[in-house]
């Protein structure tokens, strides 16, 4: 029977990974996708990029990378250390994480970095992977990878929010910034409703687990907080489950 399975946000945890895929068992006709953030913080994203790197090529599974606003960064990191140099030194003095993860990467690390799809459709289910959420005020979403790649200017910058949305202006529904939020702004998922499908996502931890909204599904427990590593697995028929490896902490809890 083909699974779906979807990982929430790994930070660099290199064993858990391995831990995860070791109890899943994937197989030929399964979809393995990660829903962003596979660097930054956990002791080790040269290690996960490279593990996933090698299985993206070996693997007899269909592999899927999300993107997440981390990995995002250290992309807009690389590119400008060729074309706008000032910049990387600005962004690398604000964030030491950026050279140090750009120095150790391997070719293909980097190379499966720069892999990343904005978003993920699950195949016969109506299910939509996204890293953040859904600003309330979106209206309309691409029908394809491609099309959402092909977005410039400011209709780009609208799209890209779905890496990056947690809370939703109360009055507008519009995307707010990371600690702009004010008293009564909404987290997105509590007032979405479910217009482009069921959306499984990483980006804000949940500790105590997966959490349940109407037409959403988080699936980031804090791996770097010691909250474990999760999977949403999906089967063909619909049915699904979690699985979750225990983790360690290795940043202060937020």
């Amino acid at each position: 029977m083909k699974r779906t399975v979807i990982v929430g946000d790994v930070h660099g945890m290199l064993a858990p990974v391995r831990t995860l895929l070791d109890a899943l068992q994937l197989v030929a006709g399964d979809v393995l996708v990660f829903a962003g953030d596979l660097v930054d913080k956990g002791p080790d994203s040269p290690g996960v990029l490279d593990l996933l790197a090698e299985l993206s090529r070996e693997a007899v599974f269909e592999l899927v990378f999300v993107d997440g606003n981390h990995d995002d960064r250290h992309r807009r990191y690389q590119s400008n250390l060729s074309a706008r140099l000032s910049v990387a030194r600005e962004q690398a003095s604000d964030a030491p994480e950026l050279p140090a993860l750009d120095a150790a990467v391997s070719d293909a690390g980097r190379a499966f970095l720069n892999a990343a799809v904005p978003f993920y459709r699950v195949k016969g289910q109506d299910v939509l992977v996204v890293h953040g959420g859904i600003p309330g005020d979106m209206e309309a979403f691409p029908e394809s990878v491609e099309a959402a790649e092909a977005l410039t200017g400011k209709a780009r910058e609208r799209f890209r929010k779905v890496l990056r949305t947690r809370y939703i202006d109360r009055e507008t529904g519009g995307f707010v910034a990371l600690g702009k939020e004010a008293p009564g702004d909404p987290f997105w998922a509590q007032l979405y409703d479910g217009r482009f499908g069921h959306v499984v996502f990483g980006h804000n931890p949940f500790l105590d687990g997966p959490k349940e909204f109407p037409h959403a599904t988080g699936i980031d427990t804090g791996a770097v907080h010691g909250g474990g590593l999760t999977a949403l697995v999906i089967l063909e028929e619909g049915r699904r489950h979690f699985v979750r490896i225990p983790t360690e902490t290795h940043v202060p809890k937020r």
